[in-house]
């Protein structure tokens, strides 16, 4: 199997998309097709050896679109601006013949008594009127032109759409208005029975609100413009010939490069010499500028706001920070969620359906009233009125926002699917070592009187030693701002700790009780210490010089700062937490105090942790599980929804739905509310799209006629097919001010 995107043109409203979508999962060997109408892209997963790439353009071209394969590049935001600025063009040209048009067939029935020049008066020449109507009818119906080709191309591939009703309904009143003007010569009264301004108007009313439809559409895909403007097209190479600006694509893992003050990363590096203060806000929603010293990371894209770097390249292309980002984005984008399939069956049968209803209902009145001027309005105002453009929109926009601002957050959503489960979330799981805690050891506790001492004894033989207990104890020597002495005849005794003489050629020593008791040096002063420390997971370090323990420093995995915050906010969610660990119950239960987790489940093996997620789901619940390690992956892949912190391994990032990229677990919680508010958001939508055809229809097909004299011409039909699409994409892009 195999999963391309293609750019499909042609495409305007949701019967467009569902027509698509059937076309290609027609072919054998296709397993999914999703159209995002919104990015006019066609997601599609299938065998290669019984469909081709040939197979999928050649059918989407029968449909009446064209397809190419999606290609990453950087926007053509020029190329956007003068497509917008030319269509602006062509949209006032538009109106104004329309407006002109507008006056000249309406002027003189709504007030008699304006004065026309006689040449082109109703009522004294009626041939004239009519023609002068044609004259600026056809500049707008060349402009428009688009509407008849696709509309009537696509009702000849039998996959009518949105411009096939406004090609329709507009071909409908021009043709009835030029019949009409040739039977002027032989009946005057003709003349009242011209459909030209409906004809055109209609066309140039879709068209703005096309445009500005688009407009908007295009302020949806901002996050994904402004994700890819980050990467810089051009780096400095450094190599023993000085120092060269070169083409990023032309960089390479291994060379070095040199980023200074103010200049973006090009790509993924670690510092060789020097130190900066990196932005990396719009890669991972951290607003502080992060410090980079010789060894650390630098993420292609990321801004220096202070010092310069020289830099070893690590990731180039596709492998980057910055291409997974993107990546992760698109994806979210371009995959349907499960609500999105709701609106696409309606769409995909509602543009035929509303043809039938449109001829119906003219033929109904027809009969009734034997007046074929008026069936054709009701005919026109039902195919103008009930286009499923804001249905095919409702639940994209939404999506493409809602993913948008999380990922300028750190918050990274995979697909549409993880985006609307996670809002019905009933458990969280937390993994505890790397996610709940740091990861890493540091300094708890120091029990001594002679705490100076102590620490730079410690320090003197801990910063012999690699281990990462010793780096712990160096880090809060460094602090301390203690300073260490010489030492000879260094020994590190594996299971015990390290031994060593100082300048005296007194003995010290550092470790566990073993190395204590092995020297006949007693621990027995401090047993309600250590009692107390190992009922909290602490590991304690003894430092004694001699005969003499100068005390105990005491180490462990330690709590994130956020924790507690990120379990508090859940549980006021009224969503269940759990502490999932494969660690001692005793440190399991010590550090699940702290967080306040509703649950602890301690002295679990790895290939265990699926299992206990499962079990959470057998009760019916929506499980998340969220990780950093490789032995989570498999717990993340299990869970309804897999979500592991950004710097975790790439293991658990690949199995997971959503990435944390700041590792802040309060984007847990942000993310439930962000996917609450999408959904609503998309709701919302929905229920405006559904309601507004389920009351315009009729009303446009004559029902409140007999009753109420009330009747929707096709121009209002036109304006308010507009508006409902700009206040699907309009209530879109409110997400955008949603405080995460």
């Amino acid at each position: 199997m195999t999963e391309e995107i293609y750019d499909i043109e042609g495409m305007h409203c949701a019967a467009c998309s569902s027509s698509v979508e059937r076309v290609t999962r027609k072919l054998p060997g296709v397993k999914e097709s999703n159209v995002n109408l919104p990015l006019n892209r066609l997601t599609i997963a299938y065998d290669e050896s019984l469909t081709t790439s040939e197979d999928i353009i050649n059918k989407i071209k029968k449909a009446g679109f064209s397809a190419t394969l999606h290609t990453e590049e950087k926007p053509a935001e020029e190329d956007d601006d003068t497509s917008f600025r030319k269509e602006k063009i062509s949209l006032v040209a538009s109106i104004c013949f329309s407006a002109v048009l507008l006056f000249l067939s309406m002027g003189q029935m709504l007030f008699p008594q304006m004065p026309v020049p006689s040449l082109i008066s109703i009522d004294e020449n009626p041939l004239n009127f009519a023609l002068v109507q044609l004259f600026f009818s056809i500049p707008v119906l060349i402009l428009g032109r688009k509407f008849f080709i696709n509309g009537f191309k696509s009702i000849f591939h039998l996959n009518p759409n949105m411009d096939s009703l406004v090609a329709l309904s507009s071909a409908a009143s021009l043709i009835y208005s030029i019949v009409m003007t040739c039977l002027i010569p032989q009946n005057a009264h003709a003349v009242h029975n011209l459909y030209y301004e409906s004809a055109t108007v209609v066309v140039a009313l879709v068209s703005v609100g096309k445009y500005l439809e688009e407009k908007n559409k295009e302020k949806t895909k901002s996050s994904i413009s402004a994700l890819m403007s980050l990467s810089p097209d051009t780096g400095v190479l450094v190599d023993e010939n000085g120092q060269w600006e070169v083409p990023v694509s032309m960089l390479k893992e291994g060379d070095i490069i040199l980023v200074r003050h103010g200049s973006k990363v090009p790509l993924d590096a670690i510092v060789t010499e020097g130190s900066a203060s990196a932005d990396e806000s719009m890669l991972t929603g951290e607003s502080i500028p992060v410090e980079k010293q010789t060894g650390d990371e630098i993420i292609g894209g990321s801004v220096l706001t202070g010092g310069a770097v020289f830099a070893r390249v690590i990731r180039t292309g596709e492998n980057t920070t910055l291409a997974g980002i993107i990546r992760f984005v698109e994806d979210a984008q371009n995959k349907k969620a499960p609500i999105a399939r709701v609106a696409d069956k309606v769409a995909g049968i509602f543009v035929p359906l509303l043809i039938g209803i449109g001829l119906v209902a003219g033929l109904i009145w027809f009969f009734v009233n034997r007046d074929l001027s008026f069936a054709l309005k009701i005919f026109t105002s039902v195919l103008v009125i009930g286009c499923p453009c804001a249905m095919g929109l409702a639940t994209p926009t939404a999506i493409i926002v809602g993913t948008g601002l999380g990922a300028t957050k750190g918050i990274l959503i995979k697909n549409g699917e993880a985006l609307e489960t996670i809002h019905k979330a009933d458990v969280v799981i937390f993994d505890k070592t790397g996610t709940v805690t740091e990861g890493r050891m540091a300094v708890t506790d120091i029990i001594s009187d002679k705490k100076e001492k102590l620490l730079a004894t410690a320090y003197s033989l801990e910063k012999l030693s690699e281990h990462p207990i010793s780096k712990a104890i160096c880090e809060k020597a460094k602090e301390e701002e203690i300073e260490s002495f010489e030492l000879t005849d260094f020994e590190s005794l594996a299971g015990f700790g390290l031994t060593a003489k100082n300048t005296k050629n007194k003995k010290i020593l550092a470790g566990n009780a073993r190395l204590m008791n092995s020297n006949n040096i007693s621990t027995d002063e401090f047993a309600e210490e250590i009692l107390s420390l190992t009922e909290k997971g602490k590991t304690p370090v003894f430092v004694a010089e001699e005969n003499e323990i100068l005390g105990i420093i005491a180490v462990a995995d330690t709590i994130r700062k956020n924790a507690a915050n990120a379990v508090e906010s859940l549980k006021k969610m009224g969503i269940h937490t759990v502490l999932l660990t494969g660690d001692n119950r005793k440190s399991a239960e010590y550090i699940g105090s702290l967080a306040g987790f509703d649950e602890i489940i301690a002295e679990v093996l790895p290939e265990e942790k699926a299992e206990k997620v499962k079990s959470f789901q057998d009760k019916n619940k929506t499980v998340i599980m969220v990780g950093d390690g490789i032995n989570d992956a498999p717990a993340l892949t299990q869970a309804d929804i897999g979500c592991a912190v950004g710097k975790g391994s790439f293991v658990a990032v690949e199995s997971a739905g959503i990435v944390l990229m700041k590792d802040d677990l309060e984007d847990v919680g942000k993310a439930i509310s962000l996917s609450k508010a999408t959904i609503r958001n998309i709701r919302q939508n929905l229920f405006w799209a559904f309601c507004y055809n389920s009351l315009a229809i009729p009303v446009a097909a004559g029902v409140l006629y007999p009753a109420f004299g009330l009747l929707l011409s096709p121009m209002i039909g036109a304006i308010a097919m507009s508006l409902s699409s700009l206040f699907v994409v309009t209530n879109a892009l409110r997400l955008k001010k949603f405080k995460l």
